[in-house]
């Protein structure tokens, strides 16, 4: 039986179909049906089409959000692969199964995923939700790709989002029932794995089968542009929590988070603007 992938021709700026190609010399020996995925005529009707085939998902972790969302509340029992495409692949990253690796069964991770909701609507996600600066990168990443297909550098946007064009918000943070308010918050990202904005690890700690699973939130707070800015890049390792003076990891399963002024919003990636709060809850 064949093997379909389905490929997102918009994912990393156009160059997701080399990853098809790496797809192909990986498999070699099954027979690989390739579809662009943006021109499917619904996921219901695919999926009835091609029996149990198994299906590999190529693309970044936009790809992945897509995906989840435009079938829930669909029956899968054919087995999911995915291959990464995309320019930030936070999700292989968390996967921790390297970079020569062949496509990998992902199944249980789309299953009782949780759920963010935005301006009144709904989406489940698979690595987190970013709220404060990591926001505006989205936003802006988006400005840059409207205008040129040259690599965006979320770290380079955030470095002068930091020092110049960015300001951070008082906040009131809700979990599980119990609030907290925050003055000069930078980051307010609610997390469902360890990994987002192309290698950042705000919440290390952060299980996606933990025993007693919960969502962790990262808070970042209080401080001024310049010990910001040299805290910031210690957040690829994870060790921002140390600075303990400035940096808050709440976990639970309910959260919400309001800003006292709307700025953009990202989930897996996907921008959402001028958002005032969000609320995540497994």
């Amino acid at each position: 039986m064949a093997t379909y992938v389905l490929f997102n021709s918009k994912a990393n700026n156009g160059l997701c179909k080399q990853s098809v190609e790496k797809v192909q010399s990986l498999w070699g020996d099954k027979e690989l049906i390739v579809q662009d995925m943006t021109q499917l005529d619904g996921y219901e009707a695919f999926f009835a089409s091609i029996d149990g085939a198994d299906v590999v998902i190529c693309g970044g972790d936009g790809t992945l959000n897509r995906f989840i969302n435009d079938t829930e509340g669909l029956t899968i029992e054919n087995d999911i692969y995915y291959y990464p495409g995309g320019s930030g692949n936070d999700f292989w990253h968390d996967l921790a199964v390297g970079d020569d690796a062949e496509p990998q069964k992902i199944n249980d991770y789309l299953q009782n995923l949780p759920q963010v909701t935005v301006k009144g609507k709904s989406y489940r996600f698979l690595n987190g939700v970013g709220y404060g600066i990591d926001g505006y990168c989205c936003e802006m990443g988006d400005k840059m790709r409207e205008q040129s297909d040259k690599p965006i550098n979320y770290t380079s946007i955030a470095i002068k989002g930091l020092l110049f064009h960015y300001k951070p918000t008082n906040a009131v943070i809700t979990v599980d029932g119990k609030a907290y308010s925050f003055k000069k918050v930078w980051l307010a990202p609610t997390m469902n794995g360890r990994f987002y904005g192309g290698g950042m690890m705000p919440t290390p700690d952060q299980q996606r089968f933990g025993d007693d699973r919960k969502l962790s939130l990262l808070v970042m707070y209080g401080s001024g542009k310049i010990k910001t800015l040299a805290v910031f890049p210690s957040i690829f390792k994870g060790e921002h929590v140390k600075h303990t003076e400035m940096a808050t990891v709440l976990t639970g399963r309910d959260i919400k988070v309001a800003f006292d002024r709307p700025v953009a919003l990202q989930i897996d990636g996907e921008t959402i603007l001028d958002v005032s709060e969000y609320s995540a809850r497994l």
